[in-house]
Parts: structure tokens; sequence; C-alpha cells
């Protein structure tokens, strides 16, 4: 297993007495030792419930149910067991806050809040939001947050919980004490507005756009805006001392030079790796859609057509300037989208792991799933002509410059399978997901191509939870048989 990150886990998991930091850190300790463990199939590596942050009866309803339905794939039902509820029970810490709904959610070893990994942590426990209001308040309590952290800095991808600084104070940023991380990514925008509209959409909950809303909303617009670039290079910047280059922002911080074309430029990925051109053409795609969203609720809602307006024709402008920007001629594949581009010309040829990325648009709702230009795309990126795609002993996928090299990543797996219709594909990535697993029920952030128990992160809750989202989908789109035939390399 990859050390990496074993130095935050002492401090991931705060269930205990708040103040005894000594506890959180053995308990930290004891469970990632857990995570990383084999053990029986059948024997459950969720939290015991004691030590459980949150607990919905709806969600242990739904792990029963699935694990009968999935009875002819024992280890398959296993890991939907210990990953579903991996984000309610270690990372979710709800309370009530000056009179309304809190939550502050982990990412899981590291005890900060990406506005990104929360958003798409709890995004599938919202559609049995209906069926318990504690989990409704918890999820509520998130979007309520989101905002909140928006407002506090909007260029910021990674909160504190209070303004308690942290080890990248030093980062030459303007840097605040409630910020864990400063790094500049179009989709932590865009992560709590579709987390908030689905939230909205199906409970009918309103009562979370409110001031903080409309006030978060002129942020990122004010944001967007400065970052097409119109008027100067705006006031972001960003160096860290490191030795990895992707950890800092070249051209003295203020990035590679971008034509002002219309798109949005962003100085990191949602891997928190720093672009090398600009305009990352997956998010702003997202930002396109996470705009349109704003633009509905903002007239439904908020019956505020001034600022519903400048939504529109901000998405409006960032869509004429992906249609002209965003499609390279490749001379294998057609017309595919670049993953990033400078507006002169330059234009990226890959993918990477994190989403948003051009494989998972069809995922997220960016692009159509029949639009051939992404279909284009989506075959390119999952070959070794995308030169972060990993393929080995022990499984295949896309990775990055965040682990490195022949380190494919488990959620490109995952995006590959919520994008297909068919069925070989599909059984292919559910048989490398659990063959991948190094044997401890969890999914990891890697795993390296040749050797599954060289893996980095043990407890990564996103991934976990996106792991039961996907079974929970290809369950609802009738492939149980598809499932219960998935058998794990040996």
């Amino acid at each position: 297993m990859n050390k990496t990150f074993l130095p935050l886990i002492a401090f991931g998991c705060m269930m205990l007495a708040p103040g005894n930091v000594a506890a959180q850190a053995e308990y930290g300790a004891e469970y990632i030792k857990m995570t990383a463990e084999q053990s029986p199939v059948g024997k459950s590596k969720r939290p015991a419930e004691k030590d459980r942050l949150f607990r919905s009866k709806v969600i242990d309803q739904k792990i029963v149910e699935v694990k009968k339905i999935l009875k002819d794939n024992p280890y398959l039902a296993w890991m939907f067991e210990n990953c579903f509820p991996n984000t309610l029970e270690t990372t979710v810490h709800y309370r009530v806050k000056d009179g309304d709904d809190d939550t502050f959610v982990y990412t899981g070893d590291i005890h900060a809040m990406w506005l990104r990994d929360s958003g798409a942590q709890v995004w599938p426990y919202v559609q049995f939001a209906n069926e318990d209001p504690q989990l409704a308040k918890m999820i509520r309590g998130v979007i309520l947050r989101q905002m909140k952290c928006i407002n506090i800095d909007p260029y910021a991808n990674a909160f504190n919980d209070g303004p308690t600084g942290g080890e990248w104070q030093r980062d030459q940023t303007d840097m605040k004490l409630e910020l864990h991380e400063r790094k500049y990514e179009i989709d932590s925008e865009c992560y709590p507005i579709r987390l908030a509209y689905h939230y909205w959409k199906v409970t009918g909950d309103n009562s979370i756009f409110g001031d903080e809303w409309l006030a978060a909303i002129d942020r990122i617009l004010q944001t967007f805006r400065e970052q097409q670039r119109f008027d100067g290079k705006g006031p972001y910047h960003f160096k860290r001392n490191t030795d990895r280059a992707f950890d800092t922002v070249g051209w003295d911080g203020w990035g590679h030079p971008g034509k002002p074309c219309g798109l949005i430029a962003s100085f990191f990925r949602p891997s928190d790796d720093a672009t090398l051109f600009p305009y990352l053409i997956p998010s702003n795609f997202m930002a396109v859609s996470s705009l349109r969203k704003s633009a509905e609720i903002l007239s439904t809602v908020n019956h505020d057509a001034a600022r519903a307006d400048r939504c529109t024709q901000m998405a409006d402008q960032v869509e004429r300037a992906l249609r002209e920007y965003a499609v390279v001629e490749h001379p294998k594949y057609g017309k595919i989208y670049a993953f990033e581009v400078d507006g002169y010309g330059s234009h990226l040829l890959m993918d990477d792991a994190n989403v948003p990325s051009l494989l998972a648009m069809g995922y997220l709702g960016d692009v159509p799933m029949d639009d051939p230009i992404y279909q284009n795309t989506r075959r390119f990126v999952w070959s070794e002509d995308n030169p972060a795609f990993f393929r080995g002993k022990a499984g295949e996928g896309i990775g990055g410059p965040h682990v490195g090299l022949d380190m494919p990543w488990p959620m490109s797996i995952m995006m590959l399978a919520f994008t297909s219709g068919d069925d070989p594909e599909i059984q292919h990535c559910i048989e490398m997901l659990m063959s991948t697993d190094a044997g401890t029920g969890f999914i990891h952030e890697s795993f390296h191509k040749d050797d599954a128990t060289n893996y980095t992160r043990p407890w990564f809750a996103w991934q976990n939870t996106l792991f039961g989202e996907l079974i929970l989908k290809l369950i609802a789109d009738g492939k149980a048989d598809l499932l219960n035939r998935c058998r794990r390399a040996q």
C-alpha cells in the first residue's frame, strides 16, 4: 500500500469528543487500519454503530435490500455495504448552527471540506431525502455550508471547520484562516449549484435559496467574469513552495496566458493539479450547465429576472466559445473535445481521472450521451492514445499527474460504466472494481496497473459512495442479473 497519505490519517476522523485530540488520533488510526486490512467477505467493515457520525434508517434499509438483490454475488454485496454509507458514517458532521442546519463534510483522510468532494459525496443520498427527514436536513446543511464557503472566498477549493488555519497558510495567495487550500477551480462553484438544484427538484424545498444563495451567485458570476479575462488577468494568483510542479502555478503565479474568447480560465483541475493551458474544457461545460440551473432557480424561486438573465447570458457566451475552441480534429478519432486550450490555437489532448473530466461529461449531463463528438472523445480517452491512460495486469483506467504514472483511478472506471450502454463493457468495469480493491472491500484513489495492493488513500469517501451510486443505478436500469454474473479476478 502506498503510504503517502498516512500522516494525514490520524486527523481524518473526529468521531469522538471535540477537543480530545489524542482520542481522535487513536480512533483515526484504528479506523484506517480496519479499512486497509483484508477480512472475510460478509464481515461488515462499517464503523461500530456507536462510532457512526450519522445514521439513516432508509440507507440501512437500502443496504439490506441491495444485499438481497446481489445474493449471487456476495463479494459485490459486501463491497456495497462497506462503501455506500461511508460518507455518512465517517465524514459527515451535522449540527444546528445559528438556528439552521449546518453540515461539514470531510473528504475522508483529510479533515477539510472540498466544495467539489462534499457535493459529490452526499449526491447519491438525495434520492432518499423524502423518505428520511433527518437525511434531508443533513443534505440541506451541506448546501447552506457550501454557500457560506463561496461567500468567504469564491477562489478557494477547500475549507476548514472555522478559522483554524492549516498547513497551506504560507501559500503565496490571499489566504484566510477559514481556508484549507486556495486552489481556484471552476468546479468548486459548480458542484454546490448541482447539488442544490438536485435537492430542490427532489424535495421541493426552496428554503435554501435565500440571501446567502443570492450572494453566492453574485460571487460566482463575478469570479467567472474575472476569469474570462476580458479586463486583464484578474485578481487571483497562486504560488507554493513545493517540489511538485503541478502543485504551484507558473508564469509567476498568474498561469499560462489565455486569449480572451469567452471561455473561463481555471488555474487548477478537479484533481487539484495545476492546468497547463488556462481553459479547462470539461469544467467550462459544467459551468454552462450550472449557470443554466442557476437561471432556472433564480427565475422560478427568487423571481429575480436580472440575475437569471446574467446567468443565461454568460452560459450562452461560454457555450458559443466551446463550439469554436473546444473541438479538435484527431487523425484517428475524428472530431473530439480537447482537455485544455489557450484560445491562441494550442490544445492539450488527454483526460484526467477526476470529475469533471471529458469522460464524465456524459455522467454529469453536461453533454448529451449521443453527442457524436463526445462519443469520439470517449473512445479516445479510454485508449493508450490518451497519455494518462494506463493498462496492466491488474486493470486499466485513466490516471493523471496527481498520483503519477501507471496509477489508474477507479473513479475513471466508474465513469466508463456510468456512461456505457454496453453490457460487456459494464461487466468489465464492475469486475475491475471488484478485483482492484486489494481485498479490503473499499474503493481506493488509485492502484498500480500491475499490482492492486499498491494503492493510494485507503479512506476516500467520495469514491466509496460513488461506487454505491453506480450499483444503485445499474440495479435501477435492470442490470441486477449482470451484477450477479460479475466475478472477481483471483
